[in-house]
């Protein structure tokens, strides 16, 4: 499994001769990255905010690629065709198997008027040897998911887990590896020293990928 970090949330997936991209978003997005994510075969969307979902991106993709969200995406890009998915549905995608898993997106007054998220998923990508799971903007919920490879937020900020929950999470979810993300917002900033102190005590053991970075997965 080949993974390939971009801004904010996305990522590029690359198994069994297959290419997902996760959460192509409008923040810090460069115009070299289109061929790259015109190449997929899908896209899997956590969430309507548009750090997750770059509208006018999405329109000038090959309309061969099939983009896959909840309906309140649908709702907010009508001029996206997106197939309409939902909590424990599963896509398939010939010998990979994608699980649509919990998410709970978290809430802070200035996502009052518009910016509430009632609709969010994350996604396992099961490829028969590893198990990917990005979580989506989450806070920390009780759950019995398993992965090999978490993709996770860390900066907290009542929108998504703090590091500290985030390393008590891996560590539930029996990850080898962690992944963080969700980390280019400059309103959001996240704490690395925090970060790699909750990682390091919890027994996490983790990458710092750059934008455009690649790490292959055995």
């Amino acid at each position: 499994m080949i993974i390939q970090k971009f801004p904010q949330s996305c990522l590029f997936v690359k198994t069994n001769g297959k290419k997902i991209l996760i959460d192509p978003g409008t923040l810090k997005y460069r115009e070299e990255y289109f061929g790259i994510w015109n190449s997929v075969d899908i896209v899997l969307i956590t969430h309507k905010h548009s750090d997750h979902c770059n509208c006018e991106v999405l329109k000038r993709l090959d309309k061969s690629i099939k983009i896959y969200s909840t309906k309140e995406v649908k709702q907010a890009y009508p001029e996206l065709n997106i197939s309409v998915i939902k909590e424990n549905d599963v896509i398939k995608l010939d010998s990979i198997k994608i699980e649509v898993v919990h998410a709970v997106h978290g809430y802070q007054p200035l996502l009052k008027n518009g910016g509430q998220v009632y609709e969010n998923v994350g996604y396992i990508i099961d490829d028969g040897k590893n198990r990917l799971y990005t979580t989506s903007d989450t806070i920390c919920f009780e759950n019995n998911y398993k992965a090999d490879i978490l993709c996770v937020p860390v900066t907290g900020h009542g929108l998504t887990m703090s590091a500290f929950e985030a390393a008590l999470f891996a560590k539930e979810v029996g990850a080898t590896l962690t992944l963080p993300i969700h980390m280019d917002n400059t309103a959001y900033p996240p704490d690395i020293k925090y970060m790699s102190e909750m990682f390091e005590k919890f027994d996490v053991e983790y990458e710092m990928l750059e934008n455009g970075e690649i790490i292959e997965v055995a």
